[in-house]
């Protein structure tokens, strides 16, 4: 007689890990611990309460090790560091600041820490700050002690596209979306807000500027990376070869080709509603498909509002990768809302069917569920959101 055939175990299905948000503010930072079904939210804060912080980052390689990005009343620019969500914060025992001046260049001093970026995977002590005024700096022992790289800050060719502290950007020139390609650690981007957008292959040894393709204000050398502003840019983490950027002066992408020297930038923004048009900060790309991306878009007037437009805001998203756009506004306010987004204040999470988040410059945060179909509030009050980053918890 035949046995019966045994019908193989299921395995069980790992649940979700819970979620974290930070929140770096005017005044502050929050973070907002998630439930599995991102239904339930707690709400742990303020830190630094009365300062500015820029950004606030989870160690994704550990889990559990925080780095803010602070501007004290009282000590300036410095970064502080937590290895337990918070409970105790350490300073920087040597934060961001750039080397003497030699005698060509003249001397400039950190305004602060605009961008955090953990290291690759393979390199677990490694982080990437970028500064204000522009400046990139590197730290090897978890964001303890810093050392700028001098082939940025204090190279002859990078130094007449960058401003100082006394103009440039209505908060400062910046340098920002610090970039590690997950496939190899020598690979790095960055842009630089005014300043281009720049890469290397060696580990910041040496630099090669990316600007084909982008488009500048009217009246200006578009061949002059000085006169590029980008605003954020976006690798796509199931595509390591396609990029993303929400620029001043437009939304394009970048597919990687086998000579980088002649990858060029495609205004996908075009393709926006024209009542709509394709300025604003932030850009947002979808963790599994990377054809899919978020924008956030503000009036783009002659003199820039940086509102809303017409006080009735909305993200839109794109599902074929620049060749269509879709408004996502259910949920938010249909009228009378002038608040706009920064540009490190619009994240999403990892799971399957992601969440957005975002903050508004008058201190709401929101979640986008369904990918951003469905718009919910879930804090008021706070002060203007500087940055908004979502995390799992170890």
């Amino acid at each position: 007689m035949m046995s019966p055939a045994r019908t193989p175990a299921r395995r069980a299905a790992t649940p979700p890990a819970a979620l974290v948000l930070l929140v770096a503010t005017r005044k502050g930072a929050w973070l907002l611990h998630g439930d599995a079904s991102r239904r339930r939210w707690r709400t742990d804060g303020p830190h630094f309460l009365g300062h500015v912080v820029h950004h606030l980052v989870l160690d994704p390689r550990d889990g559990r090790t925080l780095l803010a990005a602070v501007h004290t009343g009282h000590l300036g620019p410095t970064l502080f560091r937590s290895t337990d969500f918070g409970r105790r914060w350490t300073e920087a025992k040597k934060p961001p600041a750039f080397a003497n001046a030699n005698t060509e260049l003249k001397a400039r001093s950190v305004n602060h820490s605009f961008w955090l970026t953990p290291g690759h995977a393979s390199q677990p002590g490694a982080w990437y700050a970028g500064t204000s005024p522009q400046g990139l700096f590197r730290s090897e022992d978890g964001g303890d002690t810093w050392a700028p790289l001098a082939s940025v800050n204090d190279s002859a060719t990078f130094r007449p596209w960058m401003g100082t502290e006394q103009d440039g950007t209505p908060d400062g020139p910046k340098l920002h979306s610090v970039i590690v390609d997950p496939r190899n650690p020598a690979h790095l981007m960055f842009g630089m807000s005014g300043g281009g957008v720049h890469e290397s292959f060696d580990a910041g040894q040496t630099w090669h500027t990316r600007i084909r393709g982008l488009e500048i204000v009217e009246g200006f050398d578009v061949t002059d990376p000085s006169c590029h502003d980008p605003h954020c840019i976006r690798l796509c983490p199931s595509n390591p070869d396609r990029l993303y950027q929400q620029n001043h002066c437009g939304i394009y992408r970048m597919d990687r080709g086998a000579n980088p020297d002649e990858d060029s930038w495609v205004r996908i923004g075009r393709k926006m509603p024209k009542s709509i048009g394709d300025s604003g900060f932030p850009m947002v790309v979808h963790p599994h498909d990377a054809d899919t991306a978020w924008v956030f878009p503000m009036d783009s007037a002659t003199v820039w509002p940086r509102t809303a437009l017409k006080g009735k805001p909305a993200a839109y998203v794109t599902r074929n990768a620049g060749r269509s756009w879709q408004r996502l506004d259910q949920g938010l306010p249909s009228e009378q809302a002038w608040w706009t987004i920064k540009r490190q204040a619009m994240t999403v999470d990892a799971r399957p069917k992601p969440a957005l988040y975002l903050g508004t410059s008058s201190g709401e945060l929101w979640i986008g569920r369904d990918e951003g179909a469905r718009w919910q509030v879930l804090a008021r009050h706070l002060p203007e959101i500087y940055a908004v980053e979502v995390a799992a918890r170890a």
